[in-house]
């Protein structure tokens, strides 16, 4: 697998795209609008590829100089629980300090929560709902 950022609306993008929908948004009735695509093209786009294919993606969002957002990460249904969750967080991570980020959060869904928590990241504040699904706010210190 090789560790690649993605172009906003290249090819690459256009197939995270789909795993994003596909295991993400289209469970919860949820679809891409033209506006949220457009509104990406000012996040970080990586992925885990192989064969042309992404197997694992995430976007982080860049909230000030020291602090990224990690939203809508995915693993391709075939490679799930393989350790490619944790090899794309690892490496999304080093990248994010060699720009100079120190810290991450992210809003993890219920079922989430443990596999960020083996990384290292930890809970701040109370459960809360968003896209109908209950999620918590973690954080971790890059640096």
């Amino acid at each position: 697998m090789e560790f690649v950022e993605i172009d906003w609306n290249s090819n690459l993008y256009s197939l995270e795209i789909e795993l994003r929908d596909r295991l993400l948004r289209a469970p919860l009735g949820l679809t891409f609008s033209s506006e949220e695509l457009e509104a990406e093209s000012a996040d970080l786009h990586f992925a885990l590829v192989d064969q042309e294919q992404v197997r694992a993606c995430a976007v982080i969002v860049p909230l000030s100089s020291d602090l990224a957002k990690l939203r809508q990460m995915a693993v391709h249904e075939n490679y799930q629980r393989q350790g490619l969750g944790s090899s794309l967080i690892r490496q999304i991570e080093s990248a994010l300090q060699q720009r100079g980020f120190q810290n991450i959060e992210l809003n993890a869904r219920e079922e989430a929560v443990s596999f960020y928590q083996r990384l290292g990241y930890q809970t701040a504040g109370d459960r809360f709902m968003e896209v109908g699904i209950g999620h918590w706010k973690m954080r971790r210190q890059l640096a």
